[in-house]
């Protein structure tokens, strides 16, 4: 069940993140993640999903320095140290690329589209990448 994280604390917004995008190929992943990052720096509550080609981020074993970019992948493994904790990944997103939940990194939880809907109804602020 998602529910909205911010319940104790007025002063901290709910904050979803959703990233559409391939790892590679335009600026939209690095400015969703850096996005979420510099939000929970600032203590607020992050939800991130992947949705659509966003989901290709997640995959295990990538390499960036083959086109000269950083490996995103890498840095997603880091979100719980900047207390993101609510890693979301669209189960049909995943089907329609053929693409199995132990393909992914760890600690990704899967989200069902009605979940979904919750999830961005009960954020005070969503931002779509």
């Amino acid at each position: 069940m998602v529910e909205k994280t911010n319940t104790t604390n007025p002063t901290k917004s709910c904050i979803t993140f959703i990233s559409r995008s391939a790892p590679y190929g335009s600026n939209r992943a690095n400015l969703c993640l850096d996005m979420a990052l510099a939000c929970a720096v600032f203590e607020q509550d992050v939800n991130y999903v992947f949705l659509d080609d966003g989901i290709y981020q997640l995959l295990k074993g990538q390499d960036g320095a083959a086109i000269q970019n950083k490996t995103l992948g890498s840095a997603l493994e880091t979100l719980a140290l900047y207390s993101i904790e609510n890693v979301y990944v669209d189960q049909q997103s995943l089907k329609e690329r053929g693409i199995d939940a132990a393909e992914l990194l760890p600690s990704i939880k899967l989200i069902e589209n009605d979940a979904l809907s919750r999830l961005i109804k009960n954020a005070d602020l969503v931002f779509n990448l």
